[in-house]
């Protein structure tokens, strides 16, 4: 028989998370409001001693072991918020805390957990790595698991998050938006809210690509993506917690699904009301209020995002700055072929009318035309890139539309230049693999020497992972079915791009 489901409206009343996390501030969003026609607030668990919710679960569950249990020590894996959470719990408690982290974490973040007094334990190239020998460290040292997400005391501790945005706020509210990760979140205050104020939408929010509440949903239990996308690295989870996903699929109301680019707009929304910086996890719920406000037909609604984190490598903040513009869809990113002679720079401007231009590659190659990279400022939108692209088809240059292309967006942007005669053997794949010092070298060293490279860009985005762009020379049909047989022992995610129309514009003859 299944075990039955824990009382979470009684759990939630009776979390100690107050020993160590304080109550956040419900922040209007004056500015976002005015814009959306909609009153946007903001809960912001930013604010926490650890910039992060994290605390509250890790502390209720640390603060309800027995005494031998809290004198035999705990053990948590993270990279991150959980592992600050689990270090302050522990200071506050006064009982060990071992950390397990992987050994890509950033520097920051190692020391800030050392700094509340953890040990810290390097393993492993990610999370997955770092958990299994976090699990037989635990075992082997008769520590107390405490689990990110998939607990019922974790997650009653972070649905105290909902209890005080319902005590702060006891009127007309229509919908709350929780960014979704393992889910102990979203499930505490999904229960919390439907077990108190049942009309309230509860929606969920996740990137795009690490949906795996979303999956699970689709699917009518827990399914464990095949791989996950990096850049939200707070909600970078394959698999939906069992404890979080029975309470989720009675209590979520909807999902909604973002982009990257549409996360680093929500972090610039922040930073225009509040002038703070949230880390992009702690800004998806934003996103997901503001796709899901879109759809509304009537103003005047009241929706509500939780600020779930503020823990941001500040040399991640180039990364976001260049994708907040097209998330909020104030920049088009196009490939516009003009003809290869002078003044057609000239006749593209005027073409273009009273709009900026704020990015312009191009090198100059033989033939009647030219290929160009261009960025243009936009004021109106996704329904003014429309116009702007039927402008200047009608003026006679024929355009591509890559305001949604990745590869045109995080690499091919910085490679525009010479262009290569590869006569149809090349083939050009998008990686991302842990990143550390001498990490390109091990990339190498495992891609090995059978392949002769005929195209690298890497750029670092200040993340754990590393982002490349590799083109490989092939003979023939045997020799790319060789290639891709020894790409699959590397482990990396891996994007094939070779039919990718920005590589036929941009890098080929």
């Amino acid at each position: 028989m299944p075990e039955p489901m824990p009382d979470y409206l009684r759990a939630v009343l009776t979390s100690r998370v107050y020993e160590v996390a304080i109550e956040t501030a419900l922040t209007p969003m004056q500015r976002l409001s005015r814009r959306l026609g909609h009153e946007v607030l903001l809960k912001r668990e930013d604010l926490q001693p650890v910039f992060s919710f994290k605390l509250r679960g890790a502390y209720n569950k640390m603060a309800g072991l027995s005494q031998a249990e809290r004198a035999a020590g705990v053990l948590a894996v993270s990279a991150g918020n959980h592992a600050q959470g689990v270090a302050l719990a522990a200071r506050k408690l006064g009982c060990r805390a071992t950390i397990v982290m992987p050994s890509t974490t950033p520097s920051i973040k190692v020391d800030a957990v050392a700094a509340l007094g953890a040990q810290i334990v390097l393993e492993g190239d990610g999370y997955d790595a770092a958990a299994a020998h976090g699990q037989r460290l635990a075992a082997e040292r008769g520590l107390t698991f405490v689990h990110p997400y998939d607990d019922p005391a974790v997650i009653a501790g972070q649905g105290t998050v909902a209890m005080e945005l319902l005590r702060a706020h006891p009127g007309r509210l229509d919908a709350v938006f929780i960014p979704v990760g393992g889910g102990g979140l979203a499930a505490g205050m999904a229960a919390y809210i439907k077990a108190l104020r049942p009309e309230i939408r509860v929606i969920g929010v996740e990137p795009v690509d690490a949906a795996c509440l979303d999956a699970a949903l689709k699917a009518g239990q827990p399914v464990t993506l095949d791989q996950v996308g990096l850049f939200v690295d707070g909600v970078a989870v394959r698999r939906i917690g069992d404890h979080p996903f029975r309470v989720l699929r009675e209590h979520i109301d909807a999902m909604v699904l973002v982009h990257t680019d549409e996360i680093c707009a929500a972090i610039k929304d922040v930073f225009d009301d509040t002038r703070v910086v949230l880390e992009p996890a702690g800004a998806l719920a934003l996103a997901g209020l503001k796709r899901y406000a879109e759809g509304l037909v009537e103003p005047g609604a009241t929706l509500c995002a939780v600020a779930s984190g503020a823990n941001v490598n500040f040399d991640r903040l180039r990364h976001i700055a260049e994708r907040a513009e097209i998330g909020e869809a104030h920049e088009a990113v196009l490939g516009v072929t003009i003809p290869e002679r002078p003044g057609s720079f000239l006749d593209f401007c005027r073409a273009l009318g009273p709009r900026s231009v704020t990015e312009f590659n191009y090198r100059f190659a033989s033939g009647a035309s030219a290929q160009i990279y261009v960025g243009i400022a936009l004021r109106h939108g996704a329904a003014e890139r429309a116009e702007l692209i039927g402008q200047l088809a009608a003026a006679g240059f024929p355009v591509v539309d890559y305001t949604d292309n990745e590869l045109a967006k995080l690499h091919v942007r910085h490679m525009v230049g010479g262009r290569a005669e590869v006569n149809g053997r090349e083939r050009v794949y998008r990686f991302e693999f842990p990143e550390r010092p001498g990490a390109l070298l091990r990339f190498l060293e495992r891609l090995g020497t059978r392949w002769n490279i005929t195209l690298f860009h890497y750029r670092s985005h200040g993340a754990a992972y590393g982002r490349v762009f590799c083109g490989i020379e092939v003979a023939d049909g045997a020799d790319e079915a060789e290639l891709h047989a020894s790409l699959q022992p590397l482990g990396y995610d891996c994007v094939d791009e070779t039919a990718n129309p920005v590589v036929s514009q941009f890098l080929r003859a």
